[in-house]
Parts: C-alpha cells; sequence; structure tokens
C-alpha cells in the first residue's frame, strides 16, 4: 500500500492519538505500506505553529519523518500545475496539493476530509 498522510494524520500519528482509527494505524504500521509526508504537511504545521494555532511539542518535523521510515515528498512543478488546476470543491491549498500530489503519485490519501473524494483520489479515513 502506498499512503499519503494528511496533516491531522501525521499529527496523530506522532501523538499516539486515539483519534486515529485502528485501521488507518495498522495500514500505516503495516510492513509492505510506504508512507509519505508531503512537503506541504509540514509548511502548514510550520505556519499554523508560528501564529499559534497549533501547539505541539515536537521539535524537528524532517527528522520525525525519517524517525517513522517514512518519506518526504516534495512538491514538484507537476504537482503545483494539478493543485493550480483542481476544480473548486476544497479551497484549502494545502490540502489542494496533498489531493494534487495523490492523483500525480497514485497514492492513496489517509484523511478525514471527505471532500478529497470529490477528487477522485483513494482515501483512508482516520
Amino acid at each position: 500500500m502506498r499512503l499519503l498522510l494528511d496533516t491531522h494524520a501525521f499529527l496523530w500519528w506522532l501523538n499516539d492519538d486515539p483519534k486515529l482509527h485502528d485501521a488507518a494505524r495498522e495500514a500505516i504500521s503495516a510492513p509492505r505500506t510506504t508512507v509519505w509526508i508531503s512537503a506541504a504537511t509540514i509548511w502548514e504545521i510550520s505556519i499554523k505553529r508560528a501564529i499559534g494555532k497549533l501547539l505541539i511539542d515536537r521539535g524537528d518535523l524532517v527528522e520525525e519523518i525519517s524517525a517513522n521510515e517514512f518519506i518526504e515528498l516534495p512538491i514538484s512543478a507537476r504537482h503545483a500545475l494539478v493543485a493550480g488546476g483542481l476544480p473548486k470543491h476544497h479551497k484549502d491549498p494545502f490540502d489542494r496539493m496533498l489531493i494534487a500530489q495523490a492523483q500525480v503519485e497514485a497514492l492513496t490519501l489517509v484523511t478525514g476530509d471527505s471532500a478529497f473524494g470529490a477528487y477522485g483520489v483513494q482515501t483512508l479515513p482516520l
């Protein structure tokens, strides 16, 4: 399985939050699963932390990616082009980038956001 975690999924994974459903937790930790974390997720967390909308104790989130054996997913020009051309079902630019990356890279998005389904990407509920 090839997964892309949305911001909540990544934070809930890091904090071992019970809001992350067992099915999602099992899929993320399965030996044959590859998990990506988008640069957009780190960007979103950093912005929200800087303006006081998000309080997290984690230090270096980039180190957390490798410490959890996840893969960093950079934002490419192709991702940006696809994100910019998406229909306006979802207005959040970070989520639109995750949708574009999931489409381009053929990844299943781990998310609780039902609006992602309107874009035809595979999702795994939080």
